[in-house]
């Protein structure tokens, strides 16, 4: 069956998120762009939504809170009409070495990246198996893969929702639902904005294509993967950082 066009975006009010809440809206969805903080960058995202032609729910959530993940999904559900696509972009990073790491850096960046996730998706996914049509797509990072020094918390839950996401593509496959992850590399963010200059240019050194990526880049591939275009596609994690993961 073909995917309904509406779609649950976390984490949309700035970066990668907003990128991807606008490139679906450009392809003809309706969104949910959820936000944790600033409800004035998602009520923004939301304006260009509408401008788009196309409908925007802005809906606030802790995710780190146990129960927010599942009054989240149902609001999205109940608002858009019914939820066709499930984007977990949200994400947090409290960076640190190991042995300097307080146990609550771990939990929190466990908690929000991968647990998060995991709810949301469940919630989600239950729908989806009734219509027989879904798409959930995880923004994952070359971290999980890769293992930077100082972001074991970070790693963790990126290698985590890389799993997480073969796993469950299995489960549901025959069901019409397909699962993917996307890894992106560096990309222009605010996260990478704050990095002092010596740190950015050894980035930058080490990616073959010599630029850190944009988030409308990233967008593109997850709205591709959102696509029926994208149905033969399932439990796959593609990376986008110009050639910096080795294979």
């Amino acid at each position: 069956m073909t995917v309904p066009k509406t779609a649950l975006v976390t984490g949309a009010s700035r970066g990668i998120g907003r990128a991807i809440a606008l490139e679906l809206a450009k392809r003809g969805f309706d969104v949910a762009v959820h936000y944790g903080k600033n409800r004035e960058k998602a009520e923004e995202v939301a304006a260009k939504i509408e401008a788009l032609g196309r409908r925007a729910l802005v809906l606030g959530a802790d995710l780190a809170d146990p129960e927010a993940p599942a009054g989240l999904v149902a609001q999205a559900e109940e608002g858009l009409g019914g939820l066709g696509v499930l984007v977990n972009n949200a994400g947090i990073t409290r960076d640190n070495l190991l042995i300097r790491m307080k146990d609550e850096e771990w939990e929190e960046v466990l908690r929000t990246n991968l647990t998060a996730a995991f709810k949301l998706t469940r919630e989600a996914v239950k729908r989806m198996i009734r219509r027989r049509a879904g798409r959930v797509i995880n923004v994952a990072s070359v971290s999980g893969i890769l293992g930077p020094p100082g972001q074991a918390n970070y790693a963790a839950a990126k290698a985590g929702l890389i799993g997480f996401t073969r796993s469950v593509a299995k489960e549901y496959a025959r069901r019409g639902v397909t699962v993917n992850a996307v890894a992106p590399g560096f990309i222009e963010t605010d996260m990478t904005a704050a990095l002092p200059e010596a740190v950015q240019k050894e980035y930058l050194a080490q990616i073959p294509a010599g630029r850190f990526g944009k988030p409308e880049e990233v967008a593109k591939l997850v709205a591709f993967l959102a696509s029926d275009d994208a149905a033969y596609i399932t439990g796959q994690t593609v990376c986008i950082d110009g050639g910096l993961t080795p294979h």
